[in-house]
């Protein structure tokens, strides 16, 4: 299994764009699911970790095109909107934001996969399943492979939990990690046109 994934990850530049999920909050950074990611990649693959606390999808929108340039990347990580949801933010703009950057990311000739959050039950059923609708919409019109949620298996359990109920403790780490893998290593065997068109 160790060399086959040395294989699909060689040369390979990972971006990760995402928010407190993604950026180990209140946890070491080695901790993190995406520090993880890098070692599992090993030494031929390189995982930049743009994940922010807080971020919503319309700051990442305007960070993108600098990341981008500046890194290079074969691969963009989206795993944003909780912020959004969080905030009150309309699922129709996040759903425009998050369009935007898978196109701006496949311009840059990169492939692109999108994972999902989810929201509180205490933000409704109605608003939850319109949230929740939005990366299925996204993925249907793209036809980019979809995480339908980031934290599968995790949220879920309050021993994987921080004491806020929102974000994920260091144990949760590796789980998250085989969620984002799982969608990731198709990718890792695509040439930089292999997106699917749903």
């Amino acid at each position: 299994m160790g060399p086959a994934m040395g294989a699909g990850a060689a040369d390979e530049r990972v971006l990760v764009l995402g928010d407190s999920l993604s950026a180990a909050y209140n946890m070491p950074t080695e901790s993190g699911w995406v520090a993880r990611l890098s070692e599992r990649l090993g030494p031929d693959g390189r995982v930049i970790n743009a994940a922010i606390s807080g971020e919503t999808t319309a700051g990442a929108r305007a960070r993108l095109p600098a990341a981008l340039e500046r890194h290079k990347p074969s691969i963009v990580i989206i795993a944003l909107g909780g912020n959004d949801g969080l905030r009150g933010i309309s699922p129709a703009a996040m759903r425009d934001n998050l369009l935007a950057m898978i196109e701006r990311s496949r311009a840059a000739g990169a492939r692109v996969l999108l994972a999902g959050v989810r929201l509180p039950a205490n933000y409704g059923t109605a608003f939850i399943e319109r949230f929740r609708q939005v990366y299925r919409d996204v993925a249907e019109r793209t036809g980019v492979r979809l995480i339908p949620m980031l934290l599968d298996g995790v949220a879920e359990d309050p021993s994987l939990m921080q004491s806020d109920g929102i974000h994920p403790n260091a144990k949760a780490q590796p789980i998250i990690l085989q969620t984002v893998w799982s969608g990731l290593a198709p990718l890792l065997e695509s040439d930089p046109e292999g997106s699917p068109a749903g």
